[in-house]
């Protein structure tokens, strides 16, 4: 028998994946774009600018107040922990969402990094020295490998940027990209193991609200001066899944004070609009 090794095996998995995304993206020509002048009115009324991208897989809808800006691409930032998280997983570098990241003592920019963290709480209190770890764990050509199968936005990493492509440089993905991305995760249409997909789901759930079960990531980058935010994830809301890509830049009247807090609930006030329409 023939052994086909691991070099052919993954070239065919990856072959496999793009002709099946591309297939899916297809089908997605059906879907509907109506856009939302209620979402600009959230955004006006913070002092931010930018866009909020919402999806009805039940009716085939994307609900947006700005498509040309869906379409524009930036540093996916902290939303990139949500392939980091998953590509540690897949390798085994980290085990489970209890596997520990132990601190050294150094400073660090934010006072809860400064300790030790579960994996889970790594995730969500977004410890870039941590996810920095992992990357170069991971290393550059594994990275390469795995970002070409997941298909997530367009990476420009090599061994140089290892552990920063996510927050500088020349990476860019778009909304409609990362509205793709956390579609394939939540339909499990992404090629990676089950306890992989349990785990992550744990890591990704913030909480329960009066609007449903909401889970996500924020980001944050700095770019050329300009502050991007970013807020990717999904509600589970009556038995239905509403999907969620926000994208914001402050305006000069906007206070930064808020900016950690803003794009989670802007997003959140985008999805009670659509789910009591």
């Amino acid at each position: 028998m023939i052994r086909l090794n691991f070099t052919i095996v993954l070239f065919l998995m990856l072959a496999f994946s793009s002709t099946k995304a591309a297939n899916e993206r297809q089908a997605n020509d059906s879907i509907k774009k109506i856009i939302k002048s209620e979402f600009q009115n959230v955004l006006d009324s913070v002092h931010v600018k930018g866009a909020v991208l919402v999806y009805d897989p039940q009716l085939k809808i994307m609900y947006s107040n700005d498509f040309e800006w869906c379409n524009k691409g930036f540093l996916p930032a902290s939303t990139f922990k949500i392939p980091n998280s998953i590509i540690a997983l897949e390798l085994g570098i980290v085990k489970n969402d209890s596997t520990v990241f132990k601190w050294k003592g150094e400073k660090r920019r934010l006072p809860v990094w400064e300790q030790d963290l579960i994996f889970r709480d790594a995730f969500q209190y977004s410890c870039v020295p941590c996810y920095q770890e992992i990357a170069r764990k991971i290393g550059a050509k594994r990275m390469q490998e795995y970002l070409k199968k997941l298909d997530f936005g367009k990476m420009k990493v090599d061994s140089s940027n290892i552990d920063v492509f996510w927050l500088e440089g020349e990476s860019k993905i778009t909304q409609f990209q990362q509205m793709d991305f956390i579609y394939r995760f939540k339909n499990k249409k992404l090629l990676i193991q089950s306890q992989t997909y349990e785990t992550m789901k744990k890591l990704l759930f913030i909480e329960t609200t009066e609007t449903g079960n909401l889970s996500g990531k924020t980001g944050w980058a700095i770019r050329n001066g300009n502050n991007i935010g970013w807020f990717v994830g999904y509600l589970d809301y009556k038995g239905k899944t509403y999907f969620i890509v926000t994208n914001i830049e402050p305006e000069k009247e906007f206070n930064m004070d808020m900016f950690p807090m803003i794009r989670k609930e802007i997003s959140l006030k985008a999805l009670m609009l659509i789910t009591e329409k």
